[in-house]
C-alpha cells in the first residue's frame, strides 16, 4: 500500500467521509454497521478504532461509555478529528488517545490491550497480501482473548460496478492490465487524479478462513449495505419522511445482511471475530 496515495486522497476532501455517513447510501451503511457493533461489542471496556479518519465511530461509540483510541495513518484528518472531538465534557466515554498509526503497525500498543478492535478502512487499501497478513497479526496481538474485531471490506466486483457507473473510469475496462489486476489479485488502481485509488477487493469466500487462521472465531460476516445497494437513497429518503417505514426497512436489512448472495456485489462489507485464548499463526 502507497500511505501517500492513500493518506493524499483522504485529506483532499477532509469532511467528506463524516458526511457521506450522513446522506445516501452512507446512512445505510452506517446504521447497519452501529447496528453490528451494538450486537457484538462488550459491554464497556477500550476500544482501538485503526484507520478511524475524522473519528465518526469513535464518537459514536463514546457517547456510549466505550473508552476508545482513534487512529489513522492522515495527520490532516486527525487534526480536525481532534477540533471536533477533543475534550467533549458530554460524552460519557472518552477519546482516550488520537494519534497517528498504521494498521501493519501497531507496536505502540502492547499485546491483548483493547477489549475490541475496529478496522473500517484500512483492510481494503491494503492492496499486498504481506500487508494484509501484517495488518491480521497485529489486530489479533493487540486484541485480548475473547475480544472483538470488526473488519470493513470491499468485494472486487464492487470496483468493477464502479468503474461501469463513472463515465470517465469507464475506460479502463478497455486496459488488459487493469482488469487483469483487479479480477486475478482484486488489486484496483486509479490513474484518474483525486479519485478512490490503491483499493483491494476480497473474493467473499476467502474471507471467514482468512480471518479464522489468524485466531479468530467468526461471528457473522454480512454486506452493509445489504439487499438496497445501489438504491440506498431512495431508502435513506424514508428516514425521514417515513421513520417507521424506514426503521422496518433497516430491520430486514439487518436480519438479512450476511445472506451470502448479497456479499459479492455488496458497496461495503463487514466480518466480526470473536479471539481465541489460544493464538494461531499462519
Amino acid at each position: 500500500m502507497d500511505t501517500t496515495d492513500v493518506g493524499a486522497y483522504y485529506a483532499t476532501f477532509p469532511d467528506r467521509e463524516w458526511q457521506r455517513l450522513e446522506r445516501d447510501e452512507g446512512v445505510v451503511e452506517f446504521d447497519v454497521t452501529t447496528a453490528m457493533l451494538a450486537r457484538h461489542l462488550p459491554d464497556s471496556g477500550r476500544i482501538l478504532d485503526i484507520g478511524g479518519g475524522l473519528g465518526r465511530y469513535a464518537a459514536w461509540l463514546a457517547d456510549r461509555g466505550y473508552r476508545v483510541t482513534l487512529a489513522d495513518i492522515s495527520p490532516e484528518l486527525l487534526d480536525i478529528a481532534r477540533s471536533r472531538l477533543g475534550g467533549d465534557p458530554v460524552r460519557p466515554g472518552a477519546i482516550d488517545e488520537i494519534t497517528q498509526a498504521d494498521a501493519r503497525d501497531l507496536s505502540r500498543w502492547r499485546d491483548q490491550s483493547f477489549d475490541a478492535v475496529l478496522s473500517l478502512g484500512p483492510f481494503y487499501h491494503l492492496t499486498d497480501p504481506n500487508d494484509r497478513d501484517q495488518a491480521a497479526r497485529e489486530a489479533a496481538r493487540v486484541v485480548r482473548p475473547g475480544g472483538v474485531v470488526f473488519v470493513a471490506l470491499m468485494p472486487w466486483l464492487g470496483f468493477l460496478r464502479r468503474t461501469i457507473w463513472l463515465a470517465d473510469e469507464r475506460r479502463h475496462l478497455a486496459d488488459p492490465a487493469f482488469v487483469a489486476a483487479l479480477r486475478d489479485h482484486g488489486v484496483f488502481i486509479n490513474d484518474v487524479p483525486g479519485r478512490f485509488t490503491c483499493g483491494y477487493g476480497v473474493r467473499p469466500a476467502e474471507v471467514v478462513p482468512f480471518f479464522e487462521s489468524y485466531g479468530f472465531a467468526t461471528r457473522t460476516f454480512v454486506s452493509t449495505h445489504g439487499f438496497v445497494n445501489g438504491i440506498e437513497s431512495a431508502l435513506a429518503e424514508t428516514r425521514l419522511s417515513d421513520p417507521d417505514a424506514y426503521a422496518a426497512a433497516l430491520e430486514l436489512l439487518i436480519e438479512t445482511a450476511d445472506d451470502p448472495g448479497l456479499l459479492g456485489l455488496g458497496g461495503h462489507l463487514l466480518y466480526v471475530g470473536e479471539r481465541h485464548a489460544a493464538e494461531t499463526r499462519r
